[in-house]
């Protein structure tokens, strides 16, 4: 059973940035497809950053250029470090993660483990 905790949100202005933790725990290793998601009210919950175990990387288009997903694996810790951010990156951020290396790496049903969130507010 792997449990994962997310650290790091907050409240922060336009053009701010934030750098989120997922610390995973009850494994030996990150599961082999590690994955960031974002759900803000009223909205179905997006993939934000999916990262492969070999090292594939897919961002949403919306975070590309602005979002950095990276992992430390002595550590057992996923990073999303968020740049650039505007009101629309307003959400409960979620880590996720997988035992394979699933075909849609940004959809939500390819997950098993899931973190509580952290909430990212940013204001104008």
């Amino acid at each position: 059973q792997v449990q994962l905790k997310e650290s790091g949100g907050g409240s922060v202005q336009a053009g701010g940035s934030l750098r989120l933790s997922c610390a995973a725990s009850g494994a030996t290793r990150l599961a082999y497809t590690m994955t960031w998601f974002r759900q803000a009210p009223g909205k179905e919950r997006e993939g934000v950053a999916a990262l492969f175990d070999y090292g594939y990387i897919m961002y949403a288009d919306s975070v590309k250029d602005r979002f950095t997903i990276s992992q430390d694996n002595a550590k057992k810790t996923l990073y999303l470090q968020m740049n650039s951010l505007n009101e629309q990156d307003s959400a409960m951020y979620y880590c996720a993660a997988s035992p394979s290396h699933p075909v849609l790496p940004l959809h939500p049903s390819a997950y098993k483990y899931w973190g509580q969130g952290t909430q990212v507010t940013i204001s104008s």
